[in-house]
C-alpha cells in the first residue's frame, strides 16, 4: 500500500472520529522540522609588525667659513663749486585797471495764473457677480499595503591589513654664502654748468663749426659700488623615510535581512467640490471733473547793473637776475673697504638613520557559519 493511500485513510479516521489522533500518528509515521542556527568559529592568526627605529651615525663635515677684514683706501675726485652773480634788469609791462559803471536793464516778466472749473460727466460700467453651484466627482486612489519577507543577504566587511613602503624625500642642508654684487651709479639732476668752446662738423656740407663757450645745463654720474649680500646655498640630500599604511580586506557574511514590500491597492470615492461662475451686471455713476485754464498777466520790472571795463596802463620795474658759474675744485677722501676670505673648517654631524624590525602579532577573530538540524514534532499534540 502507497504512502498516499495510509495518509487518505488516517485522515478519513479523523475526520469520524477525534479520538484516533493516535493511531493517525502511529500509521504516518514520526515527524520533524528544519531548524537553522548560527555558530562563530575561533581561529587564530600569526601577522608581523614593522617597527621604527632611529639610529644615529656619525659623519665628518667640512665646510667653507667666511672671515672678514677692513681696508682703508683712498680717492680723489673734483667738485664743481657754484660762483654767484648779481645784475640788475628793466621790465615794461601793461596792467589792466578795472572801471565800473551803472546801466538800468530791463526785467519784465509773465505770471501764468491757473482758472479752475468743475463738471460731471455719466460713466457706465460692467460688474461681474460670482453664483457659487456644487457638483460630485468620482475620484480614484491607489493604497499601498506592506508586506514583510525575510530573505538572507551577503553582506561584505573590510579588515585592515598593514603594508610598510618606503620614499624617498629630500631634505636641503644648504648654508649661507657671502656674495658680490654690482650697484649701478646714479645720476643727479640737471644743473648750470659752465661749457668751454667745442668744434662740431655739419655732416650735409663738412663744414667744421665753432660753438662759443657759455653756460650748459648739464648731468652728473656717480661711479659703481661694489656690495656684499648673503645667499643661500642649496645642497640637496636624499633620505629613506619607512611609513605603514593599512590596505582594506574583504570578507563576506551571510545577514538575514527583513524586506517590506509594497502592494498596490485601487480604491474610489465620491468628492464634492463648487463650481463658481460669474454673471454680468451693468451700472452707472456720474463722475466729477475739473477743467483748468490758464491766463497770462505781464509785470514790469528795472534793474540796475553794474558793467566793468578794463583800461590798459603801462608800468616798469627793476628785476635781479643771477648768474652763476661751476669752478672746479679736488678732493681727496678716505673710505673703508670689507674684504672677505673663506678658511675650511671641519665638524662632526649627526645623521639619522631608519631602522625597520618585524614583530610577530597574533590576533583571533570569530567566523561565523551557518548549521541545519532536525527536531522532531509529536502530532498528537499538534492536533490536540
Amino acid at each position: 500500500m502507497s504512502n498516499r493511500i495510509r495518509v487518505g485513510l488516517c485522515f478519513v479516521l479523523l475526520v469520524c472520529d477525534g479520538t484516533t489522533s493516535r493511531s493517525f500518528a502511529q500509521c504516518c509515521g514520526p515527524e520533524y522540522r528544519i531548524v537553522c542556527k548560527t555558530v562563530c568559529e575561533e581561529r587564530q592568526v600569526t601577522c608581523y609588525r614593522h617597527e621604527c627605529e632611529t639610529v644615529y651615525d656619525t659623519q665628518e663635515v667640512s665646510r667653507q667659513v667666511p672671515v672678514y677684514e677692513t681696508e682703508m683706501r683712498e680717492r680723489r675726485f673734483k667738485v664743481m663749486k657754484p660762483v654767484q652773480e648779481t645784475s640788475m634788469r628793466e621790465e615794461r609791462f601793461t596792467v589792466q585797471r578795472p572801471v565800473y559803471e551803472t546801466q538800468m536793464r530791463d526785467a519784465s516778466y509773465d505770471v501764468v495764473r491757473n482758472v479752475i472749473e468743475t463738471a460731471e460727466r455719466e460713466e457706465r460700467y460692467m460688474v461681474a457677480k460670482p453664483v457659487v453651484e456644487t457638483q460630485m466627482r468620482e475620484e480614484r486612489y491607489c493604497v499601498q499595503r506592506p508586506v514583510t519577507e525575510t530573505a538572507y543577504q551577503a553582506q561584505c566587511q573590510t579588515v585592515m591589513r598593514p603594508v610598510t613602503s618606503y620614499q624617498t624625500r629630500y631634505v636641503d642642508q644648504g648654508c649661507y654664502v657671502d656674495q658680490a654684487y654690482c650697484v649701478p651709479g646714479t645720476s643727479s639732476w640737471p644743473r648750470l654748468t659752465w661749457a668751454p668752446p667745442t668744434q662740431t662738423c655739419d655732416p650735409a656740407t663738412g663744414i667744421v663749426q665753432v660753438t662759443r663757450p657759455g653756460l650748459a645745463w648739464t648731468t652728473s654720474y656717480t661711479p659703481p659700488q661694489q656690495m656684499v649680500q648673503r645667499v643661500w646655498r642649496p645642497n640637496v640630500v636624499a633620505q629613506q623615510v619607512a611609513s605603514v599604511s593599512y590596505c582594506p580586506e574583504q570578507v563576506s557574511v551571510q545577514v538575514p535581512v527583513q524586506v517590506c514590500k509594497m502592494v498596490t491597492e485601487q480604491q474610489v470615492r465620491q468628492v464634492p467640490f463648487q463650481v463658481t461662475r460669474m454673471v454680468q451686471e451693468e451700472c452707472v455713476r456720474k463722475v466729477p471733473y475739473q477743467t483748468c485754464h490758464q491766463v497770462t498777466e505781464r509785470v514790469p520790472r528795472q534793474v540796475a547793473v553794474q558793467v566793468c571795463k578794463m583800461v590798459c596802463q603801462e608800468q616798469v620795474r627793476q628785476i635781479p637776475v643771477v648768474t652763476c658759474k661751476m669752478v672746479e675744485e679736488e678732493k681727496c677722501e678716505q673710505y673703508q673697504v670689507r674684504v672677505c676670505k673663506w678658511v675650511c673648517e671641519k665638524h662632526t654631524v649627526q645623521v639619522p638613520r631608519v631602522v625597520t624590525k618585524e614583530v610577530p602579532v597574533t590576533y583571533t577573530y570569530r567566523v561565523p557559519r551557518t548549521i541545519t538540524y532536525r527536531v522532531p514534532v509529536d502530532a498528537c499534540e499538534s492536533n490536540g
